[in-house]
């Protein structure tokens, strides 16, 4: 048996020399102030305006909090990391790392199966809407949609502290669990069990979400020219950002399970972050432009801070 031991630090293996490519850290920096921003206005937006206090924009303003709070984990270690000589990573902070990212995977994949669930409601059971989405239900499932994904992250973390590890590196620019299970000497049967289960219960609400929209699709093409029109525009958005998380989530999968040492390194490193970097700004652009209420409120919004500027300047 290899010599095994719990290390006290980690070794992120996937960083190299920058060199030339220090406007890397302006790309990044520029980024987070963008998803802050545009999430945060959003947020702001539904919360003060009274209009929008809707199932649905109630769900969006979960999902846009759920978007600060994994770009939260991910991007000033990002940028700790690239201004440092020496990439490594203590052992609380790197589970800590995990449990946002994989946390924050788990909101959104249930914030979107929510919504999409209240879009197949809305349209494919109008009459019966008001009474199944009441303001009670709607807290419950907000609060369920956060709660399960901390408690299941909780018990996946809970497993691979113990692990005696052969290694500490870690091949990639940010903490990951299965990354950590494959560095044990120990057995981990029980680690790729719910590893598993974890992956297959994202694959399964994928499809689910995906049944709904196929019934609210059918619904609609039944239907007249004004109703098709309705659906496609709020349902739109929702089959896009589900499309571009889980397309990101699933490279990340294909990277974890399978050798990729082929794959060019800027390659790897790119498709690792693109479902954590490109997701929490894509859901509020894409639902900031798309949906007409939130649209005029946000023009109202902006247009009355550029009078407020021009009139103290």
């Amino acid at each position: 048996m290899k010599n095994s031991t719990q290390f006290s630090y980690f070794t992120l293996g996937a960083y190299f020399e920058a060199g030339a490519f220090k406007y890397v850290y302006f790309l990044i920096i520029m980024l987070y102030i963008s998803i802050i921003s545009s999430n945060v206005l959003l947020i702001v937006v539904i919360c003060v305006n009274r209009s929008l206090h809707e199932p649905m924009y109630m769900f969006l303003c979960s999902l846009f909090v759920n978007e600060l709070y994994g770009s939260t984990g991910l991007f000033p270690f990002l940028l700790i990391q690239i201004l440092s000589d020496v990439h490594t990573v203590s052992a609380p902070l790197c589970f800590l790392q995990i449990f946002c990212v994989y946390s924050y995977a788990s909101v959104e994949f249930l914030n979107l199966a929510v919504m999409s669930y209240d879009r197949y409601l809305a349209i494919c059971c109008p009459l019966q809407y008001h009474t199944r989405m009441t303001s009670r239900k709607i807290v419950m499932i907000i609060a369920l949609t956060w709660l399960y994904p901390f408690l299941g992250v909780n018990v996946l973390i809970s497993l691979s502290v113990p692990l005696q590890l052969c290694g500490n590196i870690i091949n990639k620019v940010y903490c990951d669990n299965y990354s950590i299970v494959k560095l044990a000497c120990s057995d981990t049967t029980v680690n790729n069990i719910c590893g598993i289960v974890y992956t297959f219960t994202g694959v399964l609400l994928v499809i689910l979400i995906l049944y709904s929209y196929m019934r609210i699709l059918k619904v609609c093409f039944s239907g007249s020219k004004q109703t098709r029109q309705k659906a496609v525009s709020t349902c739109t958005p929702h089959l896009a950002s589900l499309l571009n998380f889980s397309c990101g989530a699933f490279f990340e999968i294909i990277q974890n399970r399978f050798d990729m040492r082929h794959v060019p390194n800027m390659l790897r490193i790119f498709l690792s972050l693109y479902w954590l970097t490109c997701q929490p700004l894509f859901s509020p652009v894409i639902y900031g432009l798309t949906l007409t209420k939130i649209r005029t409120v946000c023009k109202s919004v902006i247009g009355k801070i550029h009078l407020f500027t021009l009139c103290h300047n």
